[in-house]
């Protein structure tokens, strides 16, 4: 920079393209490019130019911590979002095998529940059955009871009107006797 300064001055001037005495204070381009060179020499005295670059390379190291940090960061940000994919799809794997785990579980109990039923139906059947049997044969007892019942009232009946009290009679002593035979 050193070194670039000194060139653009005697090369960019006004001063060469005016007129006159160029040494004057009246000629204002002299004045102008004094003053330009007084400027400069106490921005270099103050060693401005060192100052403005030690700012300017602070400033650039700031930014590159401030990129540092902010790379640092991204790859935080990425390791966590793979975590967190990771967890769900470890979450929706679980899912899915407590939703098979739970259609097994259903289909198995409405298999066991049909099996049940279907038993329940075959015992309540064969109670059914062994019921109508039993009415049966209930019925059929009391008709034969009814049928003996209606046999000895009307045998009884022609016995009564074709026996004579002889006969009765005979029959009473013959019954006796038997009777007696049979217990002695």
């Amino acid at each position: 920079m050193r070194l670039i300064l000194p060139a653009f001055l005697l090369t960019a001037t006004p001063a060469l393209a005016a007129t006159g005495p160029f040494f004057s204070l009246s000629n204002t381009d002299f004045v102008v490019t004094l003053g330009f060179l007084v400027f400069i020499g106490i921005l270099l005295y103050f060693k401005v130019p060192t100052l403005l670059t030690k700012q300017l390379d602070a400033r650039a190291e700031g930014i590159q911590s401030d990129l540092n940090e902010a790379k640092a960061l991204r790859d935080e940000a990425q390791a966590l979002f793979a975590s967190y994919e990771r967890k769900t799809r470890e979450a929706q794997a679980q899912a899915d095998d407590i939703v098979a785990a739970a259609k097994s579980d259903a289909t198995a109990a409405a298999d066991q529940a049909r099996a049940d039923l279907e038993v329940s139906v075959t015992r309540r059947l064969a109670a059914a059955e062994d019921q109508i049997g039993s009415a049966q044969n209930a019925a059929v007892r009391e008709v034969r009871d009814t049928a003996i019942t209606v046999a000895i009232a009307a045998a009884g009946e022609v016995v009564a009107k074709q026996m004579t009290a002889d006969e009765a009679n005979a029959m009473i002593d013959a019954s006796i006797e038997q009777v007696a035979a049979k217990l002695h």
